[in-house]
């Protein structure tokens, strides 16, 4: 899917010279379609980085996807230039009554901290609230998937004895499930996280369904029977080096964490990680925009929120 995403986000640069299909505004007002209207987001400190790895994702299939960028009002990112933000992200409050075929509410590096501690928690309750009548299909990722379990289900996260880091092998529970068409029956993601969901919790809640989980890690993907939630503890979108860069950014930072597990060759920190999850994720990603959005969304996008959903 092209993404039509603002032409000058720095993003743009990147990705066309990877060769992904991005189309400026321009190219996109001259097709005659009614874009899918997609809203991240971004909780992650660093926000460009995201941007990069999640327009991958979202790229590369014959529909125009529109992307719109969403801060939180109630706090102020430290990690970004503020013109940035100012030049290509919005506030809540600014696009309360719009409606969206799809959202991604992104990680957060708030684990370790109560839901209600986290200082822009009454806001996100209210946007995951508000994703029930205005978005489709929303995809949680990481700690947006444990605070979103929270919020709708009542699913507390756990503490981990130590970060689950590295690069898990997981199974497929539901084959059949459009989500995992296409997968292998064994695949790897990356994990980087302090906190766990837990299997027994998540099969006690009749509205949801597991999908994926690890030996290693644990609960991997689950979603609602409606298919208007899912829920990924992972990041599939995760670059090559970025399970390494926070690494060397925990032990900078004096704290105790293990090697990122099956991801250095022989365990090596100076060795280049092999990627062995790229083309799962790019799957994942594309299924969900496929499934879970394009082929169930109300093309009278002002409808969305209002229509029955359901399937595998």
């Amino acid at each position: 899917m092209p993404v039509k995403i603002p032409d000058q986000l720095p993003s743009i640069h990147v990705l066309e010279n990877e060769n992904i299909f991005v189309m400026t505004k321009y190219r996109a007002m001259h097709q005659d379609i009614r874009p899918l209207r997609l809203l991240i987001l971004n909780l992650m400190p660093t926000k460009i980085v995201t941007e990069t790895q999640l327009l991958r994702k979202l790229s590369n299939s014959p529909l125009q996807v529109e992307i719109e960028f969403l801060q939180m009002l109630s706090y102020t990112s430290k990690n970004v230039d503020p013109e940035h933000l100012e030049s290509f992200y919005t506030t809540f409050d600014d696009i309360r009554e719009n409606h969206y075929d799809g959202m991604i509410i992104t990680g957060a590096p708030v684990e370790n901290m109560e839901f209600e501690d986290v200082v822009y928690w009454n806001e996100l309750c209210e946007i995951m609230q508000w994703t029930s009548t205005n978005v489709h299909s929303t995809l949680h990722i990481c700690w947006g998937a444990q605070a979103g379990l929270y919020y709708h289900y009542g699913i507390a996260k756990h503490q981990l004895a130590s970060k689950c880091s590295g690069l898990f092998k997981h199974t497929v529970l539901k084959p059949r499930s459009p989500f995992f068409r296409g997968f292998d029956d064994e695949f790897y993601m990356p994990h980087s996280r302090y906190t766990e969901v837990l299997e027994n919790d998540i099969l006690k809640v009749p509205e949801l369904e597991l999908l994926s989980v690890s030996n290693e890690a644990g609960v991997f993907a689950l979603k609602s029977q409606d298919n208007r939630r899912m829920f990924i503890t992972g990041h599939p979108e995760y670059d090559g080096d970025t399970l390494a860069l926070e690494y060397f950014r925990d032990l900078e930072k004096g704290l105790s964490v293990d090697i990122p597990k099956n991801y250095f060759p022989e365990d090596d920190p100076t060795a280049t990680p092999l990627v062995c999850w790229r083309a799962h994720a790019q799957l994942m990603y594309s299924n969900w925009l496929n499934y879970y959005v394009y082929q169930s969304t109300p093309y009278d996008i002002e409808k969305i929120g209002s229509e029955q959903m359901g399937g595998q």
